[in-house]
């Protein structure tokens, strides 16, 4: 035998070195990614967990109709921002590339978190959270995107369900951090982590294979807008920005005022331990169902996961928010089997919405799916507040914009399947 032709030892082993150094970056992308997700939950719902004391010590002598309107002027501005800058967010990940946004956006929500905790009015805790919501909106866009395009379609299924529970690990991170800590600008030092996860994204990241792998094909971001609204690329953008709208409705109208509605319960003094407890459950059920998402989609596909979890929503809506008149150990039980769909929904939708549409303008499609909805979301959520006394609770005022869920079941039912699923192989 030539000795030319038998493979030396570390000639083998190089390329398992480089496999090995592969995979470790591929676990520190998506842990970096997955709690900045995460501390994005917990700033997302921080503010709903203490709007009952922050509001109050920003305006002393607010009467209840004044306090309704602040506290939806701060959850309204807030969901507009991560609006705005999911979208504009998926513009620039698909012009600037993946690393970039996510530093950016990263550190956008940290600043504006701590910016949120020295706020001398009620006036500046608006536009920091504006501001943080920009930040987060963009973050959970990009992070998509990295994992879905860093993995291989059955594991990427699973991380990405993964991926989707780090918002309900934030909600339960928000509602341990209110049982613990009363005072709510205390709170919002959180804001400091996201600053040092940018910074460690910044050292270790590098640019998505995919998206560069687009721009050397002369695929340009530029023509992103005219590509979006063609007919087959079009259609796809209002159907899933239909599903994700109406999940999206759904949810917020529940967590963002389900402390009140907890307040409503209660009848009288206290319930600071009532409502964090609420909030952990919640967060926990999330946590469940986004985490076993990407194995139920493997298992029965991502559209028949998005038809169990709009019905089943629906119909735990209507037990929780219309039949229940007193706060139990039921109650909790209750918030926590709603929220397993809730997570799984989230879970089957970061599958679903990327894979409507191709790499070259994956993200920037990916974020007004996203976040078109919010704007009816924001509106929404305004509408309850000012809904409230009229429909006789906040318990009534979530159960009508709970039948969105019926909303997002028809259209996913007459919805066609993804049409580059495998392009992410």
């Amino acid at each position: 035998m030539n000795a030319n032709t038998i493979e030396r030892p570390e000639t083998m082993a190089i390329p398992l070195l480089k496999e090995i150094h592969v995979q470790k970056y591929k676990r520190a992308l998506f842990m970096i990614c997955f709690f900045s997700s995460l501390f994005g939950g917990t700033v997302s719902t921080l503010m709903s967990v203490y709007l009952p004391v922050a509001v109050k010590d920003l305006m002393s002598n607010t009467s209840s109709a004044q306090y309704d309107n602040i506290t939806a002027y701060i959850s309204a501005l807030f969901i507009f921002g991560w609006m705005v800058g999911g979208i504009l967010w998926g513009i620039l990940c698909d012009t600037l590339g993946r690393k970039k946004s996510f530093i950016y956006a990263t550190l956008c929500y940290g600043l504006f978190t701590l910016t949120t905790a020295v706020a001398p009015s009620w006036f500046m805790v608006v536009v920091s959270r504006f501001m943080s919501g920009f930040g987060i909106g963009g973050v959970l866009v990009i992070t998509t995107m990295l994992v879905s395009e860093g993995y291989q379609e059955k594991r990427r299924a699973v991380l990405l369900g993964i991926l989707s529970i780090s918002i309900p690990v934030g909600i339960f991170s928000a509602g341990l951090i209110n049982y613990f800590v009363s005072y709510w600008r205390y709170a919002f030092v959180v804001g400091a982590i996201p600053v040092v996860l940018s910074g460690l994204a910044a050292i270790f990241f590098t640019e998505s294979e995919l998206w560069r792998s687009a721009q050397r094909k002369g695929i340009q971001a530029r023509n992103n807008l005219r590509q979006l609204f063609n007919n087959e690329n079009g259609k796809h953008l209002v159907m899933g920005s239909l599903i994700f709208g109406t999940a999206l409705i759904g949810l917020w109208a529940t967590f963002s005022w389900l402390p009140s509605w907890i307040q409503s319960l209660i009848q009288g003094a206290g319930g600071q331990k009532e409502r964090g407890l609420a909030m952990m459950m919640m967060g926990g059920g999330g946590l469940l169902g986004g985490f076993v998402s990407g194995w139920i989609v493997n298992a029965i596909g991502v559209k028949k996961t998005l038809l169990l979890c709009f019905g089943i929503s629906f119909i735990l809506s209507v037990i929780l928010f219309k039949l229940t008149t007193v706060l139990s150990t039921a109650v909790y039980f209750q918030i926590a089997l709603i929220t397993i769909f809730f997570g799984m929904s989230q879970g089957a939708l970061s599958v679903y919405i990327p894979d409507l549409f191709p790499v070259s303008l994956r993200a920037t499609a990916t974020g007004v799916c996203f976040n078109l909805g919010r704007f009816f979301t924001a509106v929404a959520v305004f509408f309850i507040g000012s809904l409230v006394d009229f429909l006789g609770g906040y318990g009534n005022a979530i159960f009508w914009f709970s039948f969105v869920f019926l909303i997002g079941f028809v259209i996913t039912f007459f919805s066609k399947p993804a049409i580059y699923a495998q392009q992410s192989k």
